[in-house]
This record gives C-alpha cells, sequence and structure tokens, in this order.
C-alpha cells in the first residue's frame, strides 16, 4: 500500500489523521451517541468491536483509513472514513491520446480509480459542515495529488439518507447493482453507485467548497 499517502489532512473545520489503535475509545464514544441512524451502517457498538474495525482497516492493504475529528467547538473524534478500492488500469501500449492523461503501471504509481467509503460520523455531527469538509479534502487529493480518473462512493440501495448524503457531496447517481454484498443488516443487498468523474470535479469542489464557507 501507498504508505507516503497516510498524511494528515486538514482545513478550518476537520482533520483527518491516519487511524489508529489510540481511537479506538474516543470511536467508541461516538458511535454511541445515538444508534439510531445506523441501522444500515456496519458502525461497532462497543470498544472490542470497534478494536476489531480498526484493526481490520489497518490490516486492508488496498485502504487508507482514517480518524475524523471535528475542531470545533472543541477539537473530538467524530467518526472515520477511508480510501478504498484503489484500482490500477492496464494501458494500452503507444501514445497518450489526453493531453496531460497521466499514466499508472503498478501499485507503486497513483491509482486510476478510488472509492471513499466506510464513512459513518457521531450523530452530532451528521447534517453538518463536518461530511462536507471531510469529503472534499479526500477528493481534493484523490484528483489533485492522484489525478484519479474517477471516484466512487456507494451505499446499501434501501439507505435513504446515505443515498441523500452521497448526493450533496456530487456523486452521480449510476444505478443499483443487484444482489451485491452482504449489509449490515445481514440480508444480501442491492447497493446504490454513485461517481464523480475528473472532468466532473472542478464543479464538484466549486460547489463542496462553497458550502463548507457558508456560514452555519
Amino acid at each position: 500500500m501507498m504508505s507516503s499517502d497516510r498524511v494528515r489532512l486538514e482545513d478550518a473545520h476537520v482533520r483527518l489523521e491516519p487511524l489508529s489503535t489510540d481511537h479506538v475509545d474516543a470511536l467508541t464514544h461516538a458511535a454511541n451517541e445515538d444508534r439510531s441512524t445506523y441501522d444500515l451502517a456496519p458502525v461497532p457498538r462497543d470498544q472490542t468491536a470497534m478494536r476489531a474495525y480498526v484493526d481490520a482497516a489497518l490490516a486492508d492493504r488496498a485502504a487508507i483509513p482514517f480518524a475524523i475529528v471535528a475542531k470545533a467547538p472543541a477539537e473530538r473524534v467524530v467518526g472515520s472514513m477511508r480510501f478504498m478500492n484503489l484500482e490500477w488500469w492496464t494501458w494500452p501500449a503507444g501514445p497518450v491520446r489526453a493531453e496531460g492523461e497521466p499514466r499508472r503501471r503498478d501499485a507503486g504509481d497513483p491509482p486510476d480509480v478510488v472509492e471513499i467509503g466506510h464513512v459513518w460520523l457521531a450523530r452530532s455531527a451528521q447534517r453538518t459542515v463536518v461530511n462536507s469538509a471531510a469529503c472534499l479534502l479526500l477528493m481534493r487529493h484523490a484528483f489533485e495529488a492522484w489525478r484519479v480518473n474517477r471516484l466512487v462512493l456507494k451505499t446499501d440501495a434501501r439507505n435513504e439518507r446515505s443515498r441523500a448524503a452521497i448526493h450533496r457531496v456530487g456523486g452521480v447517481f449510476e444505478g443499483i447493482l443487484r444482489q451485491h454484498q452482504p449489509a449490515a443488516d445481514g440480508i444480501v443487498r442491492d447497493t446504490a453507485m454513485f461517481s464523480i468523474t475528473r472532468a466532473e470535479w472542478p464543479a464538484v469542489e466549486r460547489r463542496l467548497d462553497a458550502a463548507v464557507k457558508r456560514p452555519s
């Protein structure tokens, strides 16, 4: 995995810290503020489950996980998110057709595609500037530092709250993958797929930047 990219990202509202076992207690507290919004999200309930969750995230060589720290009114850990499912395409030989198009050859290069996933927030941080600011930080890193071609976001098709949140941060709905993977409640779920392409990124960035700067 690209360990050099396990960096802190921050702005005036949030800081994204590389996830570690030191975050377990604070994440457990955040996850138990109010669990009424986690019916369809696999958010650990207790310290034992949270430690297993963090350990699994750190062991995933295809992921770069972060703890989300809100800066106001006082600094506190309010959730987690991660880059995941990084993809490196096999490019055809020959000249580059699109001017400036980066060509990746192996896992030592930045990825062509990345997903932002496992996003969850404490109840008090939901529908605040925190989600928009955190997503903006990760998207800027993906599109400007890595120059990815495509950024993926997905959720349980039944999770209207999550689908609305993805739409608010600029995700374009692509369709439903039927019977796609196990869900948090134990069924095999349909998955709602969203993405942002590099061509769409400037407009998405302007909209998100304006949302982050808008007075509360």
